[in-house]
This record gives structure tokens, C-alpha cells and sequence, in this order.
């Protein structure tokens, strides 16, 4: 286990430190409250032994602080064991009421703290897959089953967020709306699993468009998701106004790049996409106002002869 071990004591440190690593255990040392929590801060531990008689910030308080850190992390929880030379009644109420889990004596033999410390790894391996599986849960709660783009859920929940910010500190926002080209006529000419092959691919070209927009900072913060059947979306926040036409004749160029045969789709023979493209600059208003003016620019693409973009 890797533990944090906090203590103003050097001596006891050192010796405590000493019988961990006896037992294979990798220590860090911090020797007042507040190093534990700067540690705590930028590293995961697997356990926290926190001596309660510390000068200025106690172990109670650090306690109290380190799990106000964990409150801003998913399924986080370190198991924190208090040292003490004292194991009163109160001493233990206070130390469960700050959020510890366990109370240690300093003068407890060898056999006891490598019991505990048995325990503990036991409960830190169980953590590490609890956590790896409800990774794996929110992974799949926010991305579409079908391409691996953000799903619709996922996208509102950071638009709702992305929009707020835009708009508190005058910043611009882009929008972009994305449909397949006849995509009812290549589904009944090809069958639905080339259908979901076809959404795969434009998925992949989108998302690629984003991720080198994002990487090359023309468009910082740039996201692909999927809206729904075969229709999906680019998010562009704080890009100036002109980044999303980029972005969108990008993305048109990108899918009919992929030369995927649609021979419902006339005059044109492969698979291709139109695109609405909006940016509100500054944001201001209701995002779903910007949701509108994107619906009707995409539309207007298709009235135009689809494969392309239209913008504000």
C-alpha cells in the first residue's frame, strides 16, 4: 500500500516508518496538518495514519479537511487510521465524527499493526475495483454505445455548464449541427449494420475534426457528440466567431473523404453530411436559441444540395 503517514514527531516517524516498510509498504512522511493535505491534494494514498496531537492543525481538524477534499472526487474514500498515545472514549468519538475509520495505539505490538495493515490492504485492492468498475460505469452512462461519442445526456450536461461560463464572462460560443445525407435510403439500400458501420466511420471523422481543432488550439475545448440517430453535434466554446465555418467545411471535407458508397444519395454517390454551424458572440440569451439557429442553418444546407456547410 502506499500510505501517508502524518506525525510532528521525527523519531516516531521514522520507527513507524521503519515497521511499515518492513511489511512492504511504500511511506510518505508528513510532519504537520497542513503538509498532509498539500500531499493529500496532489497524490492518491491507500491509507492515512494521522497522529491526533499535532501543533496548529490537529489531526482531527486535518482529518475534517482531507475528507472535504474527497468530497469533490467520485467514489473517493482513504481510509484513515488515528495514532495516539491516548485511545480515550472521547478521543474515538471525535476521531469517527471527523471522518477516521480506525484507532491505533503507538504502543501497540508488532503483530497487531500488521494485522491492521492485512486489513487495510484488503480494503484498498477492494477499492481500486470498485472504483476501476464504476469508472466503467459513468464511461458508459456518458458515451454512445454505438460510435463513442459523448451521448446527448453527456453533451447537455456540459453544455449547460460550457453556456454558463460564456455568457458570465462575455465569451463567444459555437454550435455545430451535423446530419448523414439520406440516411433512411442508404439504411433501406444496405441494411441497418452497414448503417451502423456508416455511423461508426462519419463518428470517427467528426471526433477527429474536433480532437485536431482542440490540439492545434484553434479550437480549445472542442467536443463531438452523437444528438441522436444520425445526427450529431460539435461543441466550440470561447472559439472567436469564423473558427466554427472552419470547423464545419473540416468536417464536411472529412466524411466525404471516408469515399463510403450511398447510391441513394444523387449526385453525389458516396456518403456526405450537411452541417449547420452557429456562433453567439458574446453568449448571451438561452442556448436553446442557439439549438434553433443551427436546426435551421443545417436545414437550409440541405435545401442547397447537401454535402456542406452553412453558417451565421
Amino acid at each position: 500500500m502506499k500510505i501517508l503517514l502524518v506525525d510532528d514527531s521525527r523519531a516516531i516517524a521514522m520507527i513507524t516508518t521503519a515497521r511499515l516498510e518492513s511489511f512492504g509498504h511504500e511511506v510518505h512522511h508528513a510532519n504537520n496538518g497542513q503538509a498532509a493535505i498539500d500531499m493529500f491534494r496532489n497524490e492518491s494514498f491507500d491509507l492515512v495514519l494521522m497522529d491526533i496531537e499535532m501543533p496548529g492543525m490537529n489531526g482531527f481538524e486535518t482529518t475534517t479537511r482531507i475528507r472535504g477534499l474527497e468530497g469533490h472526487e467520485p467514489w473517493a474514500w482513504t481510509p484513515i487510521i488515528f495514532v495516539t498515545a491516548t485511545d480515550s472514549d472521547t478521543n474515538l468519538v471525535t476521531a469517527i465524527e471527523a471522518g477516521g475509520d480506525d484507532f491505533i495505539s503507538k504502543s501497540s505490538p508488532e503483530s497487531v499493526l500488521q494485522a491492521k495493515m492485512k486489513a487495510m490492504s484488503r480494503i484498498a485492492a477492494l477499492r481500486s475495483r470498485l472504483a476501476q468498475a464504476n469508472g466503467k460505469l459513468q464511461d458508459q452512462a456518458n458515451h454512445d454505445g454505438l460510435t463513442g461519442l459523448f451521448n446527448r445526456r453527456a453533451m447537455d450536461l456540459r453544455i449547460d455548464t460550457l453556456w454558463e461560463t460564456a455568457v458570465q464572462n462575455g465569451k463567444p460560443f459555437s454550435l455545430l449541427m451535423i446530419d448523414v445525407d439520406n440516411f433512411k435510403k442508404y439504411n433501406d439500400h444496405y441494411g441497418h449494420q452497414a448503417g451502423d458501420d456508416c455511423l461508426r466511420a462519419v463518428a470517427q471523422a467528426i471526433d477527429g475534426v474536433a480532437l485536431r481543432a482542440d490540439a492545434d488550439r484553434l479550437a480549445p475545448g472542442a467536443f463531438a457528440a452523437r444528438y441522436g440517430g444520425e445526427e450529431f453535434s460539435v461543441v466550440i466554446p470561447e472559439a472567436p466567431s469564423g473558427v466554427h465555418v472552419g470547423v464545419g467545411m473540416a468536417i464536411v471535407e472529412a466524411v466525404a473523404a471516408l469515399n463510403l458508397p450511398h447510391e441513394r444519395n444523387e449526385a453525389w454517390g458516396r456518403v456526405t453530411v450537411s452541417v449547420g454551424a452557429v456562433c453567439v458572440s458574446p453568449a448571451s440569451s438561452l442556448v436553446k436559441q442557439v439549438f434553433r439557429e443551427a436546426d435551421e442553418l443545417l436545414y437550409k444546407a440541405k435545401a442547397s444540395g447537401r454535402n456542406r456547410c452553412e453558417s451565421n
